[in-house]
């Protein structure tokens, strides 16, 4: 276990070419949505920059960064701490989220050919096979790449590009729910897919809306417990 509570292996490599402090946020980015760091753990400068094997700059500009985008508090005198999501915060964004993702399925619905469909499946596959296992990453991990390609059978650019933008922070609150939400997400997904093969666009659109629920409020009864 390193100092700052990440777990041996936790630390992705930086890939190269690319500006050091765009690599740098980007490892902290995946660091702090798969909760490797956890919500307000406080982020020393020297021990990340140790564990990246960078100097304390890009470091130090990637926290900048990330507090921008509101992933990480800069706290004047105490320094720099993964953000703790509001109830408010979280319900906004997964709200949001309904309302793109049941479009999404339902354009699926009406556009989706046999190949996409057989990608839905084993995706679907994988992961029953991921929650069976208890392996809690992959099953995050591949319910992530299910509903990305749902998207990209909607065949919506704009769509997409929105969903784009709030998948991250979506994969952060879903990942301490992924173990209690189990085995029913993915029975919804099977729900869900078989609306889709059948070009059920509202049966589609119902189902989503549904599964995209029961996130929200499994999120909600977490905080609560």
């Amino acid at each position: 276990m390193l100092s700052t509570g990440l777990p041996q292996g936790a630390v992705p490599k930086l890939e190269r070419p690319g500006p050091l402090r765009d690599r740098v946020y980007g490892a902290l980015l995946e660091l702090i949505t798969t909760r490797a760091l956890q919500p307000g753990q406080h982020l020393v400068e020297s021990e990340l920059a140790g564990h990246l094997g960078v100097s304390r700059q890009p470091v130090r500009e990637a926290l900048q960064r990330l507090n921008t985008e509101g992933w990480v508090d800069l706290r004047p005198a105490q320094g720099a701490f993964v953000h703790e999501p509001t109830d408010e915060e979280a319900d906004q964004l997964l709200t949001v989220r309904t309302l793109l993702e049941a479009e999404a399925a339902r354009l699926a619905a009406a556009n989706a050919g046999s190949a996409g469909i057989a990608v839905l499946e084993e995706l679907c596959a994988q992961g029953e096979r991921a929650v069976a296992a208890d392996d809690v990453d992959a099953a995050v991990a591949l319910n992530a790449r299910l509903h990305a390609t749902i998207m990209e059978l909607a065949g919506n650019a704009v769509l997409a590009e929105l969903a784009g933008q709030v998948d991250r922070r979506v994969r952060w609150y879903y990942t301490p729910i992924a173990r209690q939400r189990g085995r029913q997400s993915w029975i919804e997904h099977r729900e869900l897919i078989a609306a889709i093969a059948d070009r059920d666009q509202r049966r589609a659109t119902e189902l989503m809306r549904e599964h995209t629920e029961h996130t929200r409020t499994s999120y909600h009864a977490r905080r609560r417990s």
